[in-house]
């Protein structure tokens, strides 16, 4: 068996060592191992999860060889739960694999602390009542929930929790945190010792542009009334004095100064996003209080006083042009401030645990130490029940979808795929499952979306005749293809839950193969 370093080496890269711990201690529950719950499941078991648990009372037919790849004509017959958990340990052997043959609906009505076990359940291809119904279930256990369901050209995926921290969230853009617009004390010194003016070219296009851009907006400053500039016409000025004090052309410090200007114009203080973590509730901790809200308060009590108004500093430079001395320099005033805030950090963290009664050190100094350096990039998701959202969708927004010609189609599947569980409970089969009832299906489908709709509050609204006409034609079919993207975004969706890096999906996802296109609904 390959080293887990050697086996696991590209996604180590993406969320590294700690990440990768978390996968290998979660536990994940599949509910049916069709096309859609099989390729999530494959994803997952590729990357490294501990222990997955198959939930299917089903047999392999003749029609599941045709789309999916997790069994074969020696299947035909037998528990598809074990012949799909059997494939897949052959993908991952330091996987643990187990299944359970039996309905996963059967489960939800009589065993409903089974699922208590889990870190994450994946639920696929369940109908409205079921999805509801396991909703509270793990909602109660404090288990991750994520559905996910292919049908036709089109699919959903929705996650579910009551709140999900993400300290990692490693946003794509994000601005530097150099503090060139409220430099402390330190960086102030050093970049006063620096003379802009130096006679030797070679020493003056090595002058650091976070030192240029220090001294310039200091300068700015002290003739502008303490202001940095603000104005389209301020910006462009101090752009012109940077310009000014190039000597030479091939001065790409300089360069990197006028490039890099923009952070000097940057508001000083915290985001308002940030803000709003701060201000919320959970903030005020008590002893039932996770490990997050009590970092939150002690960041909040950092900006307050000792950070007066900035967050604790990340510590780290990018690349620029620089003699090595002064970058060494600079790197070590940048390391020297985030240590001293981190210290700062650590001690109100202990003193918070300390006065809501808990363990002064149940935090690690490891925990402490990534949240602040990640303090500026908090997020903070919360999700609604499914049955909140389906009884009382967030009228506007939906009213808005529905008349809006972006949003139209993917508001119409999600409709849709409501409707066509509406229409099984009532009819026994799916709208076009058989042929022979297509006629009669797609005039019942349209009366049933029609009423769900007007149940929703948007009387009036219509849908797509031609979507109308494709949800029967699909039959209830799970297309391979469909099943793999669906699955593919689920399983990224479980793997930034698990490792607690990056940012998971909100609201309802959904997939459109007839236009090739994928959205995002917020109802």
């Amino acid at each position: 068996m390959a080293e887990p370093k050697v086996k696991y080496d590209r996604q180590l890269r993406i969320w590294g060592e700690q990440g990768q711990a978390a996968l290998e201690k979660s536990s994940i529950c599949l509910l049916n191992c069709g096309p859609t719950g099989s390729e999530t499941l494959k994803n997952l078991v590729l990357g490294g999860v501990g222990s997955i648990t198959v939930v299917d009372g089903s047999k392999v037919e003749v029609g599941d060889l045709g789309n999916n790849f997790l069994v074969d004509e020696s299947s035909l017959g037998k528990s598809k739960a074990k012949c799909v958990c059997s494939f897949l340990q052959e993908l991952n052997d330091a996987v643990k694999a187990k299944f359970v043959e039996e309905s996963p609906e059967t489960l939800i009505e009589t065993n409903p602390s089974f699922f208590s076990q889990f870190t994450l359940v994946v639920a696929t291809q369940l109908v409205e009542n079921s999805m509801i119904k396991l909703d509270r279930i793990c909602r109660e256990a404090n288990v991750i929930l994520i559905f996910a369901r292919s049908y036709g050209l089109t699919g959903f995926v929705r996650i579910s929790l009551k709140e999900h921290a993400v300290v990692e969230s490693k946003p794509e853009h994000f601005l530097d945190d150099l503090r060139l617009n409220n430099p402390w004390p330190e960086l102030k010194r050093f970049a006063d010792d620096v003379d802009l003016n130096v006679q030797d070219p070679v020493a003056h296009k090595h002058i650091p542009y976070v030192v240029i851009l220090v001294k310039m907006a200091d300068e700015w400053a002290k003739s502008h009334g303490g202001r940095l500039p603000s104005t389209r016409e301020e910006k462009k000025e101090f752009k012109e004095l940077l310009k000014a004090g190039m000597v030479a052309q091939d001065e790409d410090n300089y360069k990197e100064a006028i490039d890099s200007s923009f952070k000097v114009f940057a508001p000083r203080g915290i985001s308002s996003e940030l803000q709003q973590i701060l201000n919320d509730s959970s903030a005020e901790v008590d002893s039932n209080s996770s490990d997050f809200w009590v970092l939150v308060a002690a960041l909040k009590d950092f900006i307050a006083n000792e950070g007066g108004g900035e967050a604790p500093l990340e510590g780290s430079i990018p690349d620029m042009t620089s003699s090595t001395e002064q970058y060494v320099n600079l790197q070590n005033i940048y390391h020297a401030k985030a240590e001293a805030d981190f210290l700062v950090i650590e001690r109100l963290v202990r003193n918070t645990l300390k006065n809501i009664g808990r363990d002064s050190n149940s935090i690690p100094r490891s925990t402490i130490k990534s949240f602040c350096k990640n303090a500026r990039k908090l997020k903070v998701c919360r999700y609604r029940l499914i049955e909140d959202e389906f009884n009382s969708p967030n009228l506007p927004e939906l009213q808005k979808y529905l008349t809006d010609e972006d949003y139209s189609i993917a508001v119409g599947i999600y409709i849709l795929l409501r409707a066509v569980d509406r229409f099984a409970a009532n009819y026994n089969s799916f709208p076009g499952q058989f042929d022979s009832a297509m006629d009669e299906d797609i005039p019942r489908l349209k009366s049933t979306a029609i009423g769900l709709l007007n149940d929703l509050g948007c009387n009036g609204a219509t849908l797509a005749e031609d979507l109308i006409n494709e949800m029967c034609r699909f039959g209830a079919a799970e297309l391979h293809a469909v099943a793999a993207l669906v699955g593919g975004i689920a399983s990224q969706e479980v793997i930034k839950l698990i490792t607690k890096q990056f940012v998971p999906m909100s609201g309802t996802y959904i997939f459109n193969g007839i236009d090739h296109k994928s959205q995002l609904l917020s109802l």
